[in-house]
């Protein structure tokens, strides 16, 4: 979480909001050792905000639907 003081709120105000606004991070500001936070009300979906990664799978992931773990697991739990 960023920390600003009233002096650097007042300064980059529109532009600390647009943060807030876009990352759904909290922006704690420090006024005479007292902390204040700016939160944003609605909560950000966290998928949403993903990074794609295209070729994280190396091969075709088709493959990935067949794969049989028997061999693998042993699921006999005491």
């Amino acid at each position: 979480m960023k920390t600003v003081t009233p002096t650097e709120l007042r300064t980059n105000i529109y532009k600390i909001f647009d943060e807030i606004a876009r990352s759904g991070v909290p922006v704690e500001i420090n006024r005479k050792g007292k902390k204040l936070k700016i939160v944003p009300v609605e909560k950000q979906d966290k998928i949403s905000k993903l990074k794609r990664r295209p070729d994280f799978i190396k091969g075709n992931p088709g493959d990935l639907v067949n794969i049989h773990w028997d061999k693998e697991v042993n699921l006999d739990l005491p």
